[in-house]
């Protein structure tokens, strides 16, 4: 009889789901970035959300809800219902965060279904006119010479500026000192002006003072050169091999979202990132678009979250 049961509830919860797949969506959808307006989060959701709306049939309406690092933004949708109507957009910090962050407000791997991979991004190592190193080389015997006398700017703990060159400090051994800034453009603007030696901005972000001189690039942070800047080397080929930094950007759901949702979810989100218009929009930001299936998102996420644990730990790095 319990068997019985239990086997007519589960019959009756894969009806519901496939009904509720069928006539989704039936209202716009909100698709929360967690950080304000104008960032590399923001920037890919409005590239991708008018054409995704019109995949789905309904709006997507891109919301930002900054606090807390992006946890803030993120736990709304863990805490959302699962209907499909609540979808988030986060960075590679989905899998920082937990590190930084003693008291998570949601569970990462438990409270949240990954829908996608969205896009992928690098970062590029850059130093002011004044100082002395033209290569990574150069760099690196720099600072070997002079521990704890260089120092970066970053756009906050946590920040992917600010992961990229801690990892760059963990490969190549050397010791700089980390200046924290609260966003991207104070910490580019103080290290034009020489009040830190380098940064680790994004390419789109770091181009533009590349191209007037006001910064040199030494190298790209990503696995391969970037059509952006096809003459910087990567930070590995330049002198740290080893060493690769992307930011990625990712969609996810509440737990508990049907399947057939989530489905449907990932297959227009990848017809959108097929089409030359986005792909193209993405690339002249800076972005590679990057389509996968909801378990190799998932499986990114959890091999991803203890790496960046480990680095935070012998890093010693600690939240703001």
């Amino acid at each position: 009889m319990i068997r019985r049961t239990l086997i007519a509830g589960l019959a009756t919860a894969t009806v519901s789901a496939s009904a509720l797949a069928q006539g989704y969506p039936d209202h716009p959808v909100r698709l929360i970035v967690p950080y304000a307006p104008g960032g590399s989060a923001d920037i890919v959701a409005r590239l991708i959300s008018d054409e995704w709306g019109k995949a789905l049939g309904k709006p997507l309406v891109v919301e930002n809800k900054a606090g807390a690092g992006g946890n803030l933004g993120v736990a709304e949708v863990a805490k959302a219902a699962g209907d499909g109507y609540t979808v988030g957009l986060q960075t590679v910090s989905l899998a920082i965060n937990p590190a930084l962050t003693p008291k998570m407000p949601y569970d990462t791997l438990k409270d949240l279904a990954p829908v996608g991979m969205v896009a992928s991004s690098q970062h590029v190592l850059v130093v002011n006119e004044n100082v002395p190193a033209k290569t990574v080389k150069d760099l690196v015997a720099l600072a070997k010479r002079q521990p704890g006398k260089l120092s970066y700017a970053s756009a906050g703990t946590g920040s992917t500026f600010h992961m990229a060159a801690e990892l760059f400090k963990a490969v190549a051994g050397v010791s700089i000192v980390h200046i924290p800034y609260r966003g991207g453009g104070p910490a580019l603007s103080d290290t034009i002006g020489g009040q830190t030696e380098m940064a680790f901005p994004v390419l789109s972000a770091a181009q533009g003072h590349v191209q007037s001189g006001r910064l040199r690039a030494l190298g790209v942070t990503g696995p391969r050169r970037s059509p952006l800047m096809p003459n910087v080397p990567t930070i590995a080929e330049a002198g740290v091999p080893g060493y690769s930094f992307e930011t990625w950007f990712m969609v996810f759901v509440p737990s508990g979202t049907p399947k057939p949702v989530v489905d449907r979810l990932n297959a227009t989100l990848n017809a959108v990132l097929a089409t030359p218009t986005v792909k193209d929009r993405m690339a002249k930001e800076g972005f590679d678009a990057s389509p996968s299936t909801p378990a190799a998102a998932r499986a990114r996420l959890e091999k991803e979250l203890p790496q960046w644990a480990k680095l935070v730990k012998e890093r010693g790095i600690t939240a703001d």
